[in-house]
């Protein structure tokens, strides 16, 4: 008889093999040989045309890096793009000299050259991207899983899936394009029939307000029209097919790496149970239909149907009719075709799922030593996304002190919602709207248009850290500021 395992690698599924659990750090060892990631461009065929893109591979061609139990993150880092880049390790929560994302400093690699980072690793599903430029939407970005031990001795077979979104157009362009007013119905070049909302023009700085009236404008849900989304670097065009075993259990392990777009994951006909948002244990949560913001992570356990059979899991885009996914299929399934156009355009992403999860390891129960209140503004006529109506390099930093517990009252005055990313740290969502709650752990949290949304972390990491929206133009223009460690 077969283990779950031994048919994953006699099937030669591209499955990825991992684990999560509770945050334990590991110290390195001297005998850790480094793995080395290389930074380079490759050729992607979309919808039958050639691409140049980027990506983080090991010299084996595996894309992104797994780790077991108790290993250390030891990685030579080589450039071999003509430009230089910075790669964060989304996710993790290194010492800050080897976030990679260094504020103040030059953190860039610079073409040709390496870098090592030696640090201990956080649990979970994450992942490492660019965070220079508009590279991440040249697809600069790869999964990072890191297994515990009891993820390393469970007969459970692993799926890692990295969301995409992708144009062939210059993300120069499409930035250019939006500073100049267009609306993304308007750009040259885009794929039509998406039902997403249009753009704003006139939005001042205060946008929608909380709780707003009837009657008030629909929030704007995609700036951006986009000729692909993309699975594992494929549309359902040619759609990943991977072998899956007949009743077998799988674990998928979903990372929303789009650079502006939030998904629903449909299981189809399967039933799921999420056990992890972005690395963290939560309580389970049972559904077939789940929202993930930008940057988000969901685990899901799935288990097959004992008769054969093909099972899509499919990734809609919030606002579109857009859509990628994969294939789960047991030995001699016929596999049939998935449009990648839905027939009806999917709801925004909304907090419904976030306001259920309930972190199995949460925080110590403690009063706030500090609470910074900041608003989320912009003026998309002009297209300028800031925080507090400060882009980066005018901002105001938020000042905590090593040892207190902080919260930050995040209040969306804007017509789009905004995935928030906490760099260095790992926060509790505490609160939606003034409705207390103890939530899901996770370094990425939506905050829907008119919405508030409170945190609380820690202060246990020294250094300057990112707190930024990832949605990746939102934060080239300015939606960007710090936390700083005072002394």
């Amino acid at each position: 008889m077969q283990t779950r395992r031994q048919f994953v690698v006699n099937a030669s599924s591209l499955a990825a093999l991992g684990s999560l659990g509770i945050a334990v750090f590991q110290q390195a060892t001297a005998q850790d040989a480094p793995t080395k990631l290389l930074i380079d461009r490759r050729i992607l065929e979309v919808l039958g045309r050639a691409a140049p893109v980027y990506g983080i591979r090991q010299i084996n061609g595996t894309s992104g890096i797994v780790l077991g139990p108790g290993k250390p993150f030891i990685v030579d880092l080589e450039n071999r793009l003509a430009d230089e880049t910075i790669i964060h390790w989304h996710g993790q929560t290194p010492p800050y000299s080897q976030d990679g994302v260094v504020s103040g400093h030059n953190a860039a690699i610079l073409a040709g050259a390496s870098r090592r980072y030696n640090y201990a690793t956080r649990p979970g599903t994450h992942w490492m991207h660019s965070h220079l430029g508009l590279q991440e939407q040249l697809l600069l970005a790869a999964p990072m899983i890191v297994r515990t031990p009891d993820e390393a001795r469970t007969d459970v077979q692993e799926i890692t899936i990295l969301l995409a979104d992708f144009t062939f157009r210059d993300p120069t362009e499409v930035l250019e394009e939006l500073k100049r007013g267009g609306k993304m119905g308007d750009m040259p070049g885009m794929s039509s029939g998406s039902n997403a909302q249009p753009s704003m023009p006139g939005m001042g700085s205060t946008g929608m307000p909380a709780n707003a009236p009837d009657g008030a404008p629909a929030p704007d849900l995609n700036d951006v029209e986009y000729d692909a989304f993309l699975a594992n670097d494929r549309t359902l065009e040619d759609p990943e097919v991977i072998a899956v075993e007949r009743g077998g259990r799988v674990r998928l392990r979903i990372i929303n790496g789009a650079t502006t777009s939030a998904f629903h994951i449909d299981l189809g006909r399967l039933d799921g149970t999420i056990v992890a948002v972005d690395g963290n244990p939560i309580q389970p949560i049972l559904g077939r239909r789940f929202g993930m913001a930008v940057a988000q992570r969901l685990d899901i356990f799935v288990t097959l149907p004992r008769e054969p059979g093909a099972y899509p899991v499919l990734a809609q885009r919030e606002g579109d009719t857009g859509r990628t996914g994969f294939v789960l299929a047991t030995p001699g399934a016929q596999v049939e075709k998935v449009p990648s156009r839905a027939e009806v355009t999917a709801p925004p992403v909304d907090m419904s799922l976030e306001e259920r999860l309930v972190a199995t390891v949460p925080l110590a129960e403690r009063p706030a030593d500090i609470v910074h209140r900041i608003a989320l503004t912009g003026d998309m006529s002009k297209y300028i996304w800031s925080i507090d109506n400060l882009t980066w390099g005018n901002h105001k930093p938020l000042k905590v002190r090593l040892g207190q517990r902080v919260v930050v009252e995040i209040h969306n005055t804007t017509m789009m919602p905004h995935p928030m990313h906490l760099h260095g740290h790992h926060f509790q969502v505490i609160g939606i709207n003034g409705r207390a709650l103890r939530g899901a752990v996770r370094d990425t949290v939506l905050v829907p248009s008119g919405s508030t949304v409170s945190i609380a972390f820690d202060a246990d990491n020294v250094g300057r850290w990112f707190f930024h929206c990832h949605n990746l133009l939102h934060r080239d223009v300015g939606m960007q500021t710090e936390v700083i460690y005072e002394a």
